[in-house]
């Protein structure tokens, strides 16, 4: 798949009532740990629902750079042979992850413990994100970086073997880094540990397990404790991949916040530590009702049913931030319509993701007349009480700033606004949720294509 190379625009206008059913793309967490780990098992794995973005392809392209052999059919089915914990390959040239901060730092703990070098880079965005937080765990266990200033891509990874098996505490919530060092001890001799004094999304302990890993967990005093033991042998998988429950929250929104709005989102992953954002959209008095509630692939999955509500402000309690971090940017914009003063802190992680998303959405939201006050780890937001956003026929620009869920943010910021929004750049947007244009027309909602500038 390859970008237009000049900024696309989108524009968002103010939509009539949303109504009908849709399935959103696979999860992309999810979709990124099932290549990687059908391509360190031995033998063929299946995987149904994969999320083809530019992200999870981008993961596909480094397994099949390290040697695993990677193939769709005709009707979505994804075919792994992988090539064994251990097995993995030396790349002839350098990984590109284009915007995907998730492959860059689950594969540096690949290759942190096998015996080849690899040299990551990047897109303008992900080239700025900081690696430190990685590289430091990874260090200890014996691999070796080479980076551009501040710890960032270009940045060159050399695995050792066998590496130091660790026991490591997360000085931050972070499921990138605790899965990090769990992949590099796949292939670790002994037992690394991640103590996880903050509980994160857990995809990477379930399916760990479900492929064969000697993977254990235990609760210390309200502490998590993840032992893995190397060496593994992984076995192949028949893996589905549940509706990812990040792309649904935009759709949710929308909604939540379009008068008369009336929806059905099938097929939502609904794992306890990815759906706060549908705790906290409940807690703000959304109509929000699970059905048909199942498990598939060990993941739990329901149909969410969304109407519109009158929001009601919100304090999100610290303790549930790592289960939505992803998820802010678009509960930012359900505060803005909501009834009062909702505050939203703990987020400093934020600032550190494919954009600084705090001070990105705090512009955006200003130019769409929203009272707020930035602080350092958060925003702090007036609510609209449900009335439009922004000045009567005047249309707002917002950039983007290379980062999807800012973009996509601002398009459901423009179904509830006066004037309308431009989004100065809709291409980041196929990294995560290629269709999200399609599912809000198939919604009611038609977003304009802007002329490449």
């Amino acid at each position: 798949m390859t970008r237009p190379a000049s900024p696309c625009p989108l524009i968002s206008r103010t939509a009539a009532p949303l109504s009908g059913t849709v399935h959103v793309p696979g999860d992309k967490s999810i979709s990124h740990r099932a290549l990687m780990l059908s391509a360190l098992a031995i033998g063929e794995s299946q995987i149904d629902g994969l999320l083809e973005g530019e992200d999870v392809l981008a993961t596909a392209g480094a397994m099949r750079a390290m040697g695993a052999t990677i193939k769709r059919d005709e009707n979505g089915r994804w075919y792994v042979h992988g090539v064994g914990v251990g097995g993995l390959l030396e790349p002839e040239t350098a990984l590109d992850m284009g915007n995907s901060g998730t492959s860059t730092r689950l594969l540096m703990g690949v290759v942190a413990s096998h015996p080849i070098t690899a040299t990551f880079i990047g897109d303008a965005s992900l080239s700025k994100r900081p690696m430190g937080r990685i590289s430091t765990p990874l260090s200890l266990m014996g691999a070796r970086f080479s980076g551009a200033e501040g710890n960032r891509l270009p940045m060159t990874v050399t695995g050792l073997y066998p590496a130091v098996p660790l026991e490591y505490r997360l000085p931050m919530a972070s499921a990138q880094v605790k899965s990090a060092i769990l992949l590099a001890g796949l292939n670790t001799p002994g037992i690394t540990r991640v103590i996880e004094p903050i509980p994160t999304r857990d995809h990477s302990e379930r399916m760990l397990r479900g492929f064969g890993a000697d993977l254990s967990v235990e609760e210390v005093d309200g502490v998590r404790i993840i032992s893995i033991h190397g060496e593994a042998t992984l076995n192949p998988q028949h893996i589905v991949v549940p509706g990812d429950p990040s792309s649904a929250a935009f759709l949710a929104v929308a909604a939540l916040i379009v008068p008369g709005s009336n929806i059905v989102i099938e097929n939502v992953g609904l794992n306890p530590t990815r759906a706060g954002i549908y705790t906290m959209l409940k807690a703000m008095g959304g109509n929000i009702e699970y059905l048909n509630p199942r498990e598939v692939g060990g993941e739990p999955v329901a149909d969410i049913a969304v109407r519109y509500s009158h929001l009601k402000a919100i304090e999100v309690p610290k303790s549930i931030v790592p289960s939505m971090i992803d998820e802010f940017p678009i509960l930012f914009i359900a505060a803005a319509m909501a009834e009062g003063k909702s505050t939203l802190l703990g987020l400093g992680e934020l600032r550190v993701k494919e954009s600084d998303r705090i001070a990105v959405m705090a512009a955006g939201l200003k130019a769409l007349w929203v009272t707020l006050e930035e602080k350092e780890d958060g925003l702090i937001i007036e609510g609209q009480a449900g009335n439009l956003l922004g000045e009567k026929e005047k249309q707002v620009t917002v950039a983007s700033h290379l980062d999807h869920r800012i973009a996509m943010s601002f398009a459901v910021a423009g179904l509830v606004s006066k004037g309308g929004v431009e989004i100065d750049d809709r291409r980041p947007i196929m990294t995560s949720f290629p269709v999200f244009t399609a599912l809000f027309k198939e919604l009611g909602a038609e977003f304009e294509m802007g002329v490449s500038a």
